[in-house]
């Protein structure tokens, strides 16, 4: 088992000194937190120009962060795990019990993999927030929020440790909760709010858990410490799951995966630049991130890698099946962003054969699945704010250039050659048949989850692309009880951003998905496909893995089309089969959590509540009253006549003899 750790990243902590623009990375994540800072001080004095402010900062990051890349990319693979220094946060103590807090960069291919995507899907957004929040009077306020988040998210995948990454773990929390309750004012996008932020918190609470077993067994928290340690078989097998579980723990949490996935749809609320940038390209991969940064720890624990990957297959196939039954278009999207982010967890849960495949999935779908919740957005804006898919139809006639947009996009996730999907999400599929991590069952087991997976995505997102710009016009004032609609295309202050995702969407795949660049590119980090032959076996042939996952695909998509197309759309959700129920409440995934979460912590707390009233409280009570009473008893003894005083005097006077006179004959 070390052998293969030692194999699959051996360069990883390979760091060498930042040289050029490298030196300056700090600035990446410093623009757009100044930025988001000064909008917020400086209040409504620059409510006029902030937005164009913060798309400046975005894209201000992106372009430092791509030339640090073309740097890297003129440089030999082992040089490219650059270390860049910012300042020294804290030190104490002196000689071997030294506590020092460090904050370092560390530019490698993966950070910087997330840097692009980071920056550059978020400046696009930013663009096209100018104008879908064009007449909303908080603009500013929203302009701020979203730089705050680039600036935290830039901070969770450039940093050199976990505590660092922590900062940004946690600021992308903030941020996310900021923007779901956007617009407050309405008492379900509090809750939503909240809702997201609560779950979190489990998440979180398993990141410190991580933490601290780090500092307890390597007495340090950086990267090539533990990571180091895990490679080199210093961490024993029980640390490394206990480690994993708290990491997989967190992972489920910021990315929406199962047991902790009931948040996701319900932050639908927010803006929809929202649900693009934070909750479906970006912040909700960062838990794919933290489990391929951290890999070597799930390599040395076999019982955690499998978690993941038991994890990253429930997920998936729970995302999709719930996708099926829902008529709000972004609540659709939102599930299938809980469905591929599975995919991408079982691709990290097979091992090294899977993460170069997980990350390129990720980096793939953070542009078809922006342009998916933006072109939404676009709809939105067309349909006075409708979400139901229901109310849609026909929307190709008058909205071409949104539907050829979102129909390259839909391609894309079905995963239709030649488009970006087909390459990145069908490796995955194909390495879970053939993965040797979890022997011939696993393999079969793994790979028939996903290869069905991808069946039913195809039906359901087919029948997001049908009910919305296919059949009859549904947005005909008969239909929707005498709401006057007119829908029309935006402006190309949003299409513009929508297009050059759709570029992106078809070219990437056809860019990288036929060469192995962007595996040699992670090679540093994820290790060499050398290093991962002897971890596959070959249950199926990729052809035939091929051929039946494109079946599947086409199945899906031919059923749609005969049920949304084909036969009218019906205006009220039609009484179903239980599943079908089921699934339109999210698989009673708020009851579960109820009985299992809620309910047991209320009945802990009104039994200490209880307990605290009947016997604390009780005690401290009981000891008053029992002075008081005392105190009531003596106070008879105080009754003002002469007679009883000396009757008490006489007392005590015998009481002090009996005593002498006892003492005595003793």
């Amino acid at each position: 088992m070390n052998s293969l750790l030692l194999n699959t990243a051996a360069e990883q902590m390979a760091n060498v000194s930042a040289t050029g623009l490298a030196e300056y990375a700090w600035l990446m994540v410093a623009i757009p937190l100044l930025s988001s800072a000064f909008l917020l001080v400086c209040g409504r004095v620059t409510d006029k120009w902030g937005h164009w402010l913060a798309v400046a900062a975005s894209w201000s990051s992106f372009l430092i962060g791509f030339i640090i890349f073309c740097q890297m990319i003129g440089q030999a693979p082992a040089e490219r795990s650059i270390l860049a220094p910012v300042f020294t946060w804290f030190k104490a103590g002196g000689g071997n019990e030294t506590i020092e807090l460090s904050w370092n960069l560390l530019l490698d291919p993966l950070s910087m993999t997330f840097v692009l995507l980071v920056t550059f899907v978020g400046s696009l957004i930013h663009v096209y927030s100018v104008a879908y929040m064009e007449h909303d009077p908080d603009r500013r306020r929203f302009f701020a929020y979203l730089n705050f988040f680039v600036a935290s998210m830039l901070t969770l995948v450039l940093s050199d440790s976990y505590v660092a990454l922590f900062f940004g773990w946690e600021g992308v929390g903030l941020a996310s909760y900021l923007l779901i309750g956007f617009w407050n004012h309405e008492l379900a996008n509090a809750v939503a709010a909240k809702k997201a932020f609560v779950m979190n918190r489990v998440g979180d609470l398993g990141l410190l858990l991580a933490m601290m077993a780090m500092y307890a067994e390597f007495n340090s928290m950086k990267f090539v410490d533990v990571l180091g340690a895990s490679r080199s078989g210093d961490m024993t097998g029980g640390w490394a799951t206990a480690i994993g579980l708290f990491l997989l723990l967190a992972a489920c949490g910021k990315s929406a995966q199962f047991p902790l996935q009931a948040w996701l749809g319900d932050a639908m609320a927010g803006p929809t630049p929202v649900s693009a940038l934070i909750h479906a390209a970006t912040m909700v991969t960062a838990g794919v991130y933290l489990i391929v940064r951290s890999g070597d720890i799930f390599v040395a624990s076999p019982t955690a890698q499998l978690c993941v990957a038991i994890v990253g297959a429930i997920t998936l196939l729970f995302g999709a099946i719930v996708g099926c039954a829902k008529d709000d278009m972004k609540k659709v999207l939102a599930a299938s962003t809980m469905s591929q982010i599975g995919y991408m967890m079982l691709g990290a849960g097979l091992g090294p054969i899977g993460w170069t495949l997980a990350i390129f999935h990720l980096f793939v779908h953070g542009f078809f699945k922006a342009q998916l919740f933006l072109g939404a957005g676009s709809v939105m804006h067309a349909m006075n704010e409708q979400v139901d898919m229901r109310r849609f139809g026909g929307l190709r006639t008058v909205m071409k250039v949104s539907w050829i947009c979102f129909g390259i996009a839909w391609l894309a996730i079905l995963g239709i050659p030649p488009f970006s999907g087909f390459f990145s999400k069908e490796p995955i599929i194909a390495a879970a048949f053939n993965s040797a991590a979890f022997g011939t069952t696993g393999a079969w087991i793994f790979g028939l989850i996903a290869m069905v997976g991808a069946g039913i995505t195809s039906f359901y997102m087919s029948r997001l692309f049908f009910m919305i710009f296919h059949g009859e016009k549904r947005w005909t004032t008969e239909f929707d009880g005498g709401s006057d609609v007119h829908p029309h295309e935006a402006s190309w202050l949003m299409n513009g951003p929508i297009v050059v995702l759709s570029v992106f969407s078809l070219a990437m795949g056809m860019v990288l998905g036929f060469t192995d660049k962007f595996t040699q590119w992670l090679e540093p980090v994820t290790g060499t496909a050398a290093a991962t032959e002897n971890a596959s076996v070959s249950v199926l042939s990729h052809v035939a893995i091929s051929v039946i996952t494109l079946i599947l695909v086409l199945c899906g998509l031919a059923l749609a089309f005969v049920m949304y197309v084909r036969k009218p759309v019906p205006k009220v959700a039609p009484a179903s089969n239980a599943l079908v129920e089921a699934a339109r409440v999210d698989l009673y995934q708020d009851t579960v959590n109820e009985s299992v979460a809620m309910l047991p912590a209320q009945l802990l707390t009104v039994g200490v509540g209880g307990a605290d009233r009947g016997l604390i409280d009780g005690i401290v009570r009981g000891i008053a009253w029992c002075a008081g009473a005392l105190g009531r008893a003596l106070s008879h003894v105080q009754n003002g006549y002469i007679r009883a005083y000396a009757s008490y005097i006489l007392g005590g006077v015998l009481l002090a003899l009996v005593l002498v006179v006892g003492s005595q004959l003793v």
